[in-house]
Formats: C-alpha cells, sequence, structure tokens
C-alpha cells in the first residue's frame, strides 16, 4: 500500500514538470538581465511587467499563449509610456506556427517582438536528479510520519 502511494506521488510529480523545458521566470531572468532591464516591475494597478527596460515595457509568454501576450504588453505600454514588447518562447519547431499568428499583429499595433529558445549550452531538463531508491525511502518515512500523527488523534 504504501509502495503504491509513493510510486503515485513519484509518476504525478514527474509528469507536472514535463509540459515546458524551462519556466518562464528562466527566459525572462536571462533576457533582462542581457537587456539591462527591471524583472518584475510593479505597476500602480500592482499588475507586473516581465521586463522594463529604457524603452521597453516587456511581456513574456510561451508561444501557446500568445493571444495573452498581446493584450498584457499593450497595458503595460500605456501604464508606463514605453513602448510594447513581446518575448515569445519558442521551446519546439511546432511553437513557430503561433509566432505565425502573433507577428502580424504585432506589426499592425506596433509591439515589438523577440523570439527566444532554451540556450543550447544548458541542459533540457534541469530538474535535480534523484536516486529513486532515495526518493521512495524518503516518501515511504514520511508516510510513516504522517500514520503515526494521525494515529495520535
Amino acid at each position: 500500500m504504501i509502495l503504491r502511494i509513493a510510486l503515485l506521488i513519484l509518476c504525478t510529480s514527474t509528469a507536472v514538470n514535463a509540459k515546458h523545458i524551462h519556466p518562464e521566470k528562466f527566459y525572462q531572468n536571462i533576457w533582462c538581465k542581457e537587456q539591462k532591464g527591471i524583472s518584475e516591475y510593479q505597476l500602480i494597478d500592482n499588475t507586473r511587467v516581465d521586463c522594463l527596460t529604457k524603452t521597453h515595457a516587456v511581456e513574456f509568454d510561451f508561444a501557446s499563449k500568445w493571444a495573452e501576450a498581446i493584450g498584457q504588453s499593450l497595458h503595460y505600454a500605456r501604464m508606463t509610456g514605453k513602448n510594447a514588447g513581446i518575448v515569445l518562447i519558442i521551446e519546439q519547431n511546432d511553437d513557430y506556427k503561433h509566432y505565425a499568428k502573433i507577428k502580424p499583429l504585432c506589426e499592425k499595433y506596433n509591439i515589438s517582438l523577440w523570439e527566444m529558445k532554451p540556450p543550447k549550452t544548458t541542459p533540457q531538463n534541469t530538474t535535480k536528479l534523484y536516486n529513486i531508491n532515495d526518493v521512495i525511502e524518503f516518501i515511504i518515512n514520511l508516510i510513516k510520519e504522517l500514520i503515526k500523527l494521525f494515529s495520535n488523534f
């Protein structure tokens, strides 16, 4: 029973991390630092610009969220008085179908558009690897502690 629960937890947590190579913030931090911008710049309405540079208020989004990026970038530009910008994160070749959708809209509404891919020098999976036996042992010990805790009630 305990082994089943441990394996279920392990399998579920692995599946959650499989969607993107890196989180959005990973790309944001690299790009914003290179541009000498300010990450997570908070506006008067409590929204946050992903990266505020001298000239642009920039929104970062994965390619599949291209439509959301347009609205956010225009809002941030209006609130800051800077040019609207979007960094579209392209992790797979299939993501270019979204780039094709956003490009003409960016041209029409004068939104600067950049694309960003995972750096080639970083590993594709930055998740720390653990020995499976250590993980199972940790989960079993955790479950034993929970059982002790609840058996006292």
